[in-house]
Order: structure tokens, then C-alpha cells, then sequence
């Protein structure tokens, strides 16, 4: 993320690189840069005569080579962005030539997503001395809610830490579909608001109280009747609450509560740290550490597991997903 400020604050200024090469398996910023290059680099004006867009799949390093060292017409430089670049996997190599000298008045684009470089390939190395290499890094999913709120943040909004883990467990970990929701709420809600869960229900369509965040936080705290009207909920709206999720989801979080008991400093600081959670989550791990000795959480991590297996059908075919679930939450809470 900083870097990738980084490079938009160097664009602005006037620190124009005559090659960017923007690769890696998260494809967030990797479209966040180059939509970034090609609104800016050049007035509108300027770019019907010299912006030009090629995909990989319909070229190939040749051309991509021939357009980058033409000249710019009626303006100071031109830009060459080259969408799905890993495309080009196999070849990209090529360019080692024009990289080590880049044509000044161009600014070459390479989105190579979901792949990188290998470092001691000469092709890397070129790029590295004349012009830009960002790789998009894939957040893991505890990195994902921060992201959330430094984001915006950054945009004047504020959001609570419940928030945003409602909407890394309905959106997953990929930043671009986060990012489409977000932008919605920023259209609903006024500069300055701090979205809170009832927004996130109101608005996204993610239930604030029958959810796997708040399953997890009925169990650990032993609230059987709050855990049963959960998967209640989950029973009726299977679709929206599929089992593999909430068994998966359930299995880190035992996971980690095994691994808390494990820890010689239970600081809340060293505790989110290890357990790669929010600080503002560690008070839920110690709880459910107290009610949840080594040895019973070493056994709900084995009835998650048969859980799963039943859930495919072994042993278990005419069983509902809703009953797997019930019959799961009585034994862990037994």
C-alpha cells in the first residue's frame, strides 16, 4: 500500500519512469497504478494521438517493443499500457534489450498479475535500474480488516473493527470486490461516518447478528442459546452460509486458541501478533482459552474434522447441512 502511494506521489511530482512493471498475485494496485498512469500522464488532449492499449494475449513482445519506441506526436511523451502482460510469460524476456534503454518519451505499462519476475533473470535487473518494479503482495486474511480501516480512513470515514470483519468474512480476502463495497458506502454515507455493523446489514446485506464472526464469538464464550439461533439462521439461508466456510473458519479458530495456550507471553500485544489478530479481538481468545482447555479444544478441532468429512456425503448422505451444524455445535459445547 505505501508503496504503491509511493509511486503515485513520485507520478505527481513529475518523477515519470520510463517503465513500470507492475506484477504479483494481488491485482488491486496493479489496476489502482495503471488506471492511475493512464488518466494522468497525459492531458486528455494528448491521449488520441498517444495512449495506447494492447492486451497480451493479441500481441507480442515485438510490437509491444516497435510501438514503445515511437515517438510522441504534439506532446511530450507518449503511454504504453499492456494489460494481462503474463500473457506474455514465456517470452517477456525479450525485452531485456529495450530495458536496458528505454526510449525517454515513452512510459511503458506491463500489468503481469498473478506473476513475478525471477529476480536473477536479466530482465528484472534492467527494469530495476531504469524504470519501476511493484509487486501487488496477496494480504492475508487478518491483514485484510486493517486494510479495510486505513483505507477509509484515508477517504474520511472511519470503520469499526466488527465492520470490517463482516466484511472480510462475506467478501473474502479479494481487495477489488472489498473496494466495489466500500465505494457504494462512500456513496450512501456522508464524509465523516464511521461504518458500523447496522450499516453494513442495511446496506451490503450482511446480517450484523447471524454471522460466522458472531458464531464463533457465541461459542467461545458459551452462549449455547445465541449459537443455536446462528446456525438456526444458517439452517433456513444455506446458500448464503455454506458449511464448508463455517467449518473452515471454525477449525482457525480453535487452531488458534490451541496456539494461545502455547504461548509463554500472553500480552495482548505478543497475543495479536502471534495469533495475527486485531488487538481490539484478544480480549475473545482469552475468554475462549478459559473455556476452552488444550485438551476440549484439541477435540473440537477433531469433531470439525469429521464434520467435514460427513459434509461430503462419507457416512452421513441423507444428513442436512443444518443438522452436521447442530449436531456439531452440541458435541463442541458438551
Amino acid at each position: 500500500m505505501d508503496e504503491a502511494k509511493q509511486i503515485v506521489t513520485d507520478i505527481k511530482k513529475g518523477n515519470i519512469k520510463p517503465i513500470y512493471f507492475l506484477m504479483g498475485e494481488e491485482p488491486y494496485y496493479i489496476d489502482r497504478i495503471s488506471d492511475y498512469i493512464a488518466e494522468n500522464v497525459l492531458s486528455e488532449e494528448e491521449r488520441g494521438f498517444n495512449q495506447m492499449l494492447i492486451y497480451g494475449r493479441d500481441s507480442n513482445v515485438e510490437d509491444i517493443v516497435s510501438n514503445a519506441k515511437r515517438y510522441p506526436m504534439m506532446a511530450e511523451r507518449q503511454v504504453v499500457i499492456v494489460k494481462e502482460a503474463q500473457d506474455l510469460s514465456r517470452t517477456i524476456e525479450k525485452l531485456v534489450d529495450y530495458a536496458e534503454n528505454p526510449q525517454p518519451t515513452t512510459v511503458l505499462v506491463l500489468c503481469y498479475k498473478y506473476k513475478k519476475l525471477d529476480k536473477r533473470k536479466k530482465l528484472h535487473k534492467a527494469i530495476a535500474k531504469t524504470g519501476v518494479i511493484f509487486e501487488g503482495k496477496r494480504l492475508y486474511e487478518n491483514q485484510v480488516a486493517d486494510w479495510i480501516m486505513k483505507t477509509m480512513k484515508a477517504r474520511g470515514y472511519a470503520v469499526s473493527p466488527k465492520a470490517a470483519q463482516m466484511l472480510v468474512e462475506f467478501l473474502g480476502t479479494d481487495l477489488g470486490k472489498i473496494d466495489n463495497e466500500l465505494q457504494k458506502l462512500q456513496l450512501i454515507c456522508p464524509e465523516g461516518t464511521t461504518i458500523t455493523p447496522e450499516i453494513i446489514e442495511e446496506n451490503i446485506g450482511i446480517s450484523k447478528d447471524f454471522n460466522n464472526f458472531e458464531l464463533r464469538k457465541a461459542i467461545g464464550e458459551r452462549d449455547s442459546l445465541k449459537a443455536h439461533r446462528i446456525i438456526n439462521y444458517f439452517a433456513q439461508n444455506p446458500k448464503d452460509n455454506p458449511l464448508v466456510v463455517t467449518i473452515s473458519l471454525l477449525f482457525s479458530y480453535f487452531s488458534q486458541i490451541l496456539q494461545y495456550h502455547g504461548l509463554p507471553d500472553k500480552s495482548k500485544q505478543a497475543v495479536a501478533k502471534q495469533l495475527k489478530v486485531s488487538p481490539y479481538f484478544v480480549s475473545d481468545y482469552v475468554l475462549a482459552a478459559r473455556n476452552y482447555p488444550m485438551k476440549k479444544a484439541s477435540h473440537a478441532i477433531s469433531l470439525l474434522q469429521e464434520t467435514d468429512v460427513k459434509s461430503k456425503g462419507v457416512g452421513a448422505a441423507n444428513v442436512s447441512q443444518g443438522d452436521l451444524l447442530k449436531e456439531l455445535l452440541v458435541k463442541i459445547m458438551n
